[in-house]
């Protein structure tokens, strides 16, 4: 009994999952009857050919999935605006003796082959080509307004604004801003004149805490299910943040939030901001633009649009893993004619709670920033 109980230790975490976030474990009153309680592991997945187009019309058993290389089955599948469809009998606890999770006996009709999209002219009426198929989504977007945004403040304010406008079925929306510290404009709504009023109002001036405000943001977004997408809108490095860059990647991958970063300074007159937008971006299964001129920030916005539009959902059951700390995660197609085609999502997740706690303590302590509602 001793020894049982001695191995009785679990950690939580933030996972992009549903229907809450982490991983728990429970105890009974007679400790020879463990539950464990699994959440389900949300990925996000762009599928693209070597040009960029998006490749649709796959199946779930077109995917491969492992965990720290353990095969993971697929609980829930979706592709763009379709909604997940359960693949798996609804198994909630580990099974007792480790044995794999039970495929539905459902037979699916054979559906059509693969087929390569191009994507969508930034030209083209965003609201009825991308906008109804993102619903869903749970969007943030937080712009940079800071001292470095003088010039071509309104230009910004104006992407923003049509974008916006062009997600008009995505579910709901939050409109956030920075400088030294973190506005938060329009919280998550349904409510676009709520959220076009934040974007309107918004004036420039003082440092940027990027990193800290992208931090809070990340934080909010975790704390709904379904698809959480992060938009950042920047124009310059961070000047006044106290978090690492690492330390906010890795909890966006480890709640499941996907970050796109957008920043209107040219790739190679900031080298290190440069490096840490498209690591960050990379790592969560996002994107990251620079955008010389205001037409290029209208096809950034256009381009994340389209990615939202074509994104696979799969969802899994994490088998039993004795790993406590981070978790690779790696998908793959199945198949010759498949193997010519790119995957894109995050890569991992951290099994611990402590480290958002540890990480967002450091806004709270004299002298860092705070953020203000």
């Amino acid at each position: 009994m001793a020894i049982a109980m001695k191995y009785l230790l679990f950690s939580c975490i933030f996972l992009g999952l549903f229907p809450g976030s982490g991983t728990t474990a429970r105890a009974q009153d007679d400790a020879l009857h463990i539950r464990v309680n699994v959440d389900l592991v949300q990925l996000d997945v762009a599928v693209t050919d070597r040009k960029g187009n998006y490749v649709t019309g796959l199946r779930p058993e077109d995917f491969a999935v492992t965990e720290d290389r353990i095969p993971e089955k697929t609980a829930f599948f979706g592709e763009g605006n379709q909604p997940a469809r359960r693949l798996l009998e609804p198994v909630p606890e580990t099974p007792p003796s480790g044995q794999p999770l039970k495929q539905a006996s459902v037979t699916q009709p054979a559906p059509p082959a693969p087929k390569v999209v191009r994507p969508s002219s930034a030209s083209a009426d965003p609201t009825e080509t991308l906008g109804s198929m993102v619903s869903g989504a749970n969007v943030f977007i937080l712009f940079d307004t800071s001292n470095y945004m003088y010039r071509g403040f309104a230009f910004a304010q104006d992407a923003i604004a049509d974008f916006v406008r062009s997600l008009g079925s995505a579910s709901k929306l939050a409109f956030y801003s920075y400088s030294r510290d973190l506005s938060r404009a329009a919280p998550l709504t349904d409510d676009r004149s709520q959220v076009l009023h934040g974007v309107r109002t918004t004036v420039a001036g003082d440092d940027a805490a990027l990193y800290n405000s992208l931090l809070l943001t990340v934080k909010d977004a975790a704390t709904h299910t379904g698809r959480k997408v992060i938009v950042v809108f920047s124009n310059g490095p961070d000047n006044a943040s106290v978090v690492p860059p690492e330390d906010v990647a890795e909890l966006a991958q480890s709640t499941g939030t996907v970050i796109y970063m957008i920043s209107t300074r040219e790739a190679q007159l900031e080298p290190i901001s440069t490096a840490v937008f498209e690591r960050m971006s990379k790592a969560t299964g996002g994107k990251a633009y620079f955008a010389k001129t205001w037409r290029d920030e209208t096809r950034a916005f256009a381009s994340i649009r389209d990615d939202l539009a074509h994104l696979y959902s799969l969802s899994y059951y994490p088998q039993p893993n004795p790993n406590r700390g981070w978790r690779t995660i790696k998908v793959r197609l199945v198949g010759d004619k498949l193997q010519k085609y790119h995957i894109r999502t995050r890569d991992g997740y951290r099994l611990q709670q402590a480290q958002a706690s540890s990480v967002t303590s450091r806004l709270s302590t004299p002298g860092s920033n705070a953020a203000t509602n």
